[in-house]
């Protein structure tokens, strides 16, 4: 059996391909258990479900959020997934659009200060036909990966690593202060389940910006989060044998669900690689 509960689309943050040939690469794959967790975005999880039924697969609802969590007076993004809510729910919907339209506020805003930094190198600047290219097969909202890739379409840079590091960083623009605590409270009052996403990523948000320890990572969670957490991802297509082993037992010891996902944005397609256990479908 294959479980995949962490992909991405097109059609509703940073995934390169529709949600309706995701369904298709997964039916191939041999995917029996998915869920579409974009950013943010729910409005097609409708559509998710009855493409799932079309492709005789099992499926949860989903969703991605990113919060902001303090330690030690320090601001640190983390994202947590939400599962098998109601993506009808008034509350949930009315803060993801004011959060959605936040993030397209942000990357204007980055745009901005990308020719801040172009103007000190005396680079030609973005322009409003700069945004329309950016936007072109962004079905979803313009986040920084696509703005990288558009800096590697114009030459700009290299890659999306280098875009990051010499541009994307720099001009960030804070996302929307979703607090784990606001979270917990719009998902469980849609009657779905938070968990902990990618708690050991070293490339990606996660604790790992607060420790790479692994003792430390789950001291904190189980100090400063479990009171709003019903899980974590304990697979994850950048954990190793290590994480998922430690991730795995904590859950035990503290009754917390367990999940599992590639993570996929298509970049390439990772859907169905990573070796989840049969017995987190029956967790849903």
């Amino acid at each position: 059996m294959k479980i995949d509960l962490h992909i991405h689309t097109s059609t509703g943050s940073d995934g390169a391909l529709p949600i309706e040939e995701v369904f298709l690469e997964a039916k191939n794959r041999g995917i029996s258990f998915l869920s579409i967790t974009d950013h943010d975005a729910i409005e097609h999880q409708g559509g998710a479900i009855e493409l799932a039924a079309a492709n005789k697969i099992r499926y949860v609802t989903g969703v991605e959020l990113n919060v902001t969590f303090t330690h030690n007076n320090r601001s640190v993004a983390l994202d947590f997934l939400g599962y098998g809510y109601d993506y009808k729910n008034r509350l949930l919907n009315e803060k993801l659009r004011i959060i959605r339209d936040h993030r397209e506020i942000r990357a204007y805003q980055i745009i901005e200060n990308l020719n801040a930094e172009f103007k000190k190198e005396s680079r030609p600047l973005f322009t409003d036909t700069d945004l329309k290219k950016m936007q072109e097969g962004v079905d979803g909202i313009l986040s920084r990966p696509h703005i990288a890739d558009y800096l590697i379409k114009k030459g700009v840079v290299g890659s999306r690593q280098e875009a990051f590091d010499k541009y994307l960083v720099k001009c960030d623009v804070p996302k929307y202060p979703l607090s784990p605590e606001e979270a917990a409270v719009l998902m469980k009052g849609a009657g779905g389940k938070i968990v902990l996403a990618h708690p050991n990523d070293p490339n990606g948000t996660s604790l790992v910006s607060i420790t790479k320890d692994l003792k430390e990572q789950t001291k904190i969670v189980r100090e400063r989060m479990l009171e709003y957490i019903d899980g974590i991802e304990c697979w994850h297509s950048r954990s190793d044998k290590a994480t998922t082993m430690h991730y795995t037992e904590f859950c035990e010891k503290h009754n917390l669900i367990m999940t599992g996902g590639s993570d996929c944005h298509q970049k390439p397609i990772l859907m169905g690689t990573v070796e989840v256990e049969d017995w987190v479908k029956a967790q849903f």
